[in-house]
């Protein structure tokens, strides 16, 4: 039974009242769970039942319980596909734009489309894939949105995006079965980048979605650029067109919380003060750094390492706080003594510009005791240092 065949099996009758069955399954007792469902049911579906279960409850970090559980998902849809509040972030973005109706080009599982259909945007949503297009479908079915859902089987290169207020790209940036692994080069996305950036010309508003980690000199001078955290995990650069040329803006979620570079210089380096932030991964993304480290009257510990050291707490939702309590040399041995005579028993490491890593650092110093500590493995003013701290509530 080819793949298409069996997700077809699950929109059936039986199909539906298998999943209803899996909902809440435990995956350690899935053998039993196939061996007692296939008395009753062919084999075929009760494996395509069983996967559809694992994929939905890996989905629910995504989507959430209500949609992960009503939606349909291929494992690379699970991986690939936005998370719920980031589409959402986005389609609101849309819909501040007055766009009525966008062309998702590369829509995967349908994630984007269902935020912006939601959001009350017409969408076109394009995948080349049969079974992609399949499960997108069934996915605007499952969620009450085939009214505002076209999904198209076809090449994304060979559709006429014209009719559309805007277009939204999400290039495939993994490599097949046999690399599997992530694409960092633009132009080895699927379309390329250079292609997604022409499409966006075209359109009175578009937005390309590319890796956090694509350089700032591929930047075209007509976008926005929008690198974008959730929960504090970087997951996404955004170009945007038809908006602000130039600008470039970090995006925390939730929130949101949006801050804007304003061209500053590098920070000044200077001495460890009492309180040391750590950036949001999307603030270092999109290398607005010196912004907060003006908002928080402070400077740099490295001229290489982006953490930002302030004689006075300052509240801001792009970093988060530390008091520091000792800065010593790297030192292994008055660390683990420093440790025992604080009674440290819960260690966080962190570490920026150290080599050394956390789990084996944690094996080497075997804390005990009832208090809790953070440790910074970085370099200050070029010097391998240690600080321990604990974070500002």
């Amino acid at each position: 039974m080819t793949d298409l065949a069996a997700f077809s099996t699950l929109l059936t009758d039986e199909g539906q009242a298998l999943l209803t069955a899996l909902r809440d399954y435990t995956p350690s007792q899935e053998l039993a769970v196939a061996s007692r469902l296939r008395r009753d049911h062919p084999a075929e579906l009760v494996t395509a039942a069983l996967g559809q279960a694992r994929l939905r409850q890996r989905a629910v970090a995504k989507f959430g319980e209500r949609d992960a559980h009503r939606m349909y998902f291929t494992p690379g849809g699970v991986e690939q596909s936005t998370r719920k509040a980031v589409a959402e972030h986005r389609a609101a973005a849309f819909a501040r734009l007055g766009v009525r109706d966008v062309a998702d080009l590369c829509s995967g599982i349908g994630g984007d489309a269902i935020a912006l259909a939601r959001a009350g945007v017409r969408v076109l949503a394009v995948d080349r894939d049969p079974l992609t297009v399949e499960v997108a479908r069934a996915n605007a079915a499952a969620l009450g949105l085939t009214d505002l859902i076209e999904v198209r089987c076809a090449d994304v290169t060979e559709v006429d995006t014209s009719p559309y207020d805007a277009v939204f790209v999400d290039p495939a940036r993994r490599g097949g079965r046999a690399s599997g692994g992530r694409i960092f080069d633009p132009e080895a996305y699927s379309p390329p980048l250079s292609w997604a950036v022409q499409a966006a010309r075209k359109a009175p508003h578009a937005a390309l979605k590319i890796a956090p980690g694509v350089p700032h000199e591929t930047v075209p001078p007509e976008a926005e650029a929008e690198w974008v955290s959730d929960g504090g995990d970087v997951k996404e650069a955004v170009l945007w067109f038809g908006t602000r040329p130039g600008r470039v803006t970090a995006t925390l979620l939730p929130g949101p919380h949006s801050l804007t570079g304003r061209g500053l210089p590098n920070p000044p380096v200077r001495a460890v003060g009492r309180y040391l932030y750590e950036p949001d991964g999307a603030v270092i993304r999109a290398h607005l750094v010196a912004e907060v480290a003006e908002d928080l009257g402070g400077g740099l510990i490295d001229e290489t390492i982006a953490y930002i050291t302030a004689d006075e707490p300052r509240p801001t939702p792009y970093a988060a706080a530390y008091e520091i309590t000792d800065e010593l040399p790297f030192n292994l041995k008055r660390l683990k003594a420093l440790l025992r005579e604080r009674e440290v028993g819960t260690l966080t490491v962190k570490k920026r510009g150290s080599a050394v890593e956390p789990e084996e650092l944690r094996r080497k110093l075997k804390p005990k005791g009832p208090h809790a500590a953070t440790v910074f493995l970085t370099r200050v003013a070029g010097a391998p240092t240690m600080l321990l701290g604990r974070p500002v509530a």
